[in-house]
């Protein structure tokens, strides 16, 4: 997948002096998982409002802070994030429960390699098949 992602971001041109050269756009950054706020990070439960972000999930607390150190990248992937009065509070809240300042985002990309999330299904890729 990332070299079909790194051919979409090369081109093959003619420099100043007339040669051949391979021109690469800004590549956007590296590989990241996404990790799911409410019902994955955090508790969301039949009293839950947008107004507040429930009690962190310890566990998923825990492999988050993991994945950090071993140097994965990883976005908070939250609906959440398409209401920039959100984002404020999701600093907050991670800040107040020992996460550090991860980028938050309700868009996917071709760099994502994973996704934890309460809500998911998942399927076998190029077949259609759940698992």
């Amino acid at each position: 997948m990332l070299s079909v992602i790194k051919k979409f971001f090369t081109r093959t041109g003619k420099n100043s002096s007339g040669n051949t050269e391979t021109v690469s756009s800004a590549l956007p950054p590296g590989p990241w998982y996404g990790v799911d706020l409410d019902g994955t990070l955090a508790v969301w439960n039949e009293t839950s409002t947008l107004d507040r972000i429930g009690a962190p999930i310890p566990a998923m607390v825990d492999l988050v802070r993991r994945m950090v150190d071993n140097g994965i990248r990883v976005k908070i992937f939250t609906a959440r994030a398409c209401d920039p009065a959100q984002i404020a509070k999701i600093r907050a809240w991670m800040n107040k429960n020992g996460l550090p300042d991860l980028e938050i985002t309700n868009v996917k990309d071709y760099y994502m390699e994973r996704l934890y999330d309460d809500r998911a299904i998942r399927v076998q890729r190029n077949t259609g098949r759940i698992i």
